[in-house]
């Protein structure tokens, strides 16, 4: 099999774990959204649940299949979130934020009883780090903060270059909430909870791809089949 289906292996049997009347998160990414695609098929044939997306593409996406969409305003508790990972290590430690949807997939990760993570097994490692750390923050004092970033970063023990991340044309990418990314290529992480820490304190930042805490469980998909970590049933 090849990684798209590898992640629609993952993805159906995360599933799985859905039952009528939940509450749903929806993440965001190309896992997620073999996830959608199937929650839309479950919901053609009679299924029931409500869901909230982490992002616009997949608010859209979703509507388009005809799934029951709400906000965190009118639904503050969710029962799960599923999402993907850009990468996850045997603590269930996550770095997301590759789809440039962090923010908005941490406040409704937060806001759910459990958070799935749904991957190929590529997404496994056993230190953090290899994918570069995304940092959201605002534009404005946009210098000062990419300064107090790398302070950050230096302090907690790593180091790497920090870039701003652009789209295919050049331009600089936008997020849904308003905010620019900087990417943090720091190739190992060695104290994940010191740097989200460090970072947290950062005025003008307003997020981080640094996920501790969150995921319950992860379903990896290989070619020797499922892995599953931590709690999934």
């Amino acid at each position: 099999m090849n990684a798209d289906d590898l992640k629609k292996l993952a993805a159906a049997r995360a599933l799985e774990l859905v039952g009528p009347g939940m509450r749903l998160g929806l993440g965001t990414g190309s896992t997620a959204k073999h996830f959608v695609d199937l929650l839309g098929a479950k919901v053609a044939s009679g299924f029931d649940v409500l869901c909230v997306a982490t992002s616009e593409a997949t608010q859209a996406q979703a509507l388009s299949l005809g799934i029951s969409m709400s906000t965190l305003d009118e639904t503050p508790e969710l029962d799960l979130t599923v999402d993907g990972a850009d990468e996850i290590d045997p603590q269930l430690r996550l770095i997301k934020g590759g789809g440039a949807a962090l923010l908005r997939e941490k406040i409704v990760a937060a806001a759910s009883a459990r958070m799935i993570v749904i991957a190929d097994d590529g997404k496994l490692v056993q230190k953090l780090g290899r994918f570069p750390l995304p940092v959201e923050v605002v534009p404005f004092g946009l210098e000062a903060t990419r300064r107090a970033v790398a302070e950050a970063i230096a302090a907690s023990g790593s180091a790497g270059e920090l870039k701003l991340r652009q789209r295919a044309d050049g331009t600089t990418l936008v997020t849904d909430g308003g905010h620019f990314i900087l990417d943090a290529r720091l190739g190992a992480i060695d104290r994940p909870e010191l740097l989200a820490q460090a970072l947290n304190m950062v005025p003008g930042v307003v997020e981080h791809g640094l996920f501790i805490g969150l995921a319950a469980g992860a379903v990896l998909a290989g070619a020797d089949g499922l892995k599953l970590l931590g709690e999934i049933e």
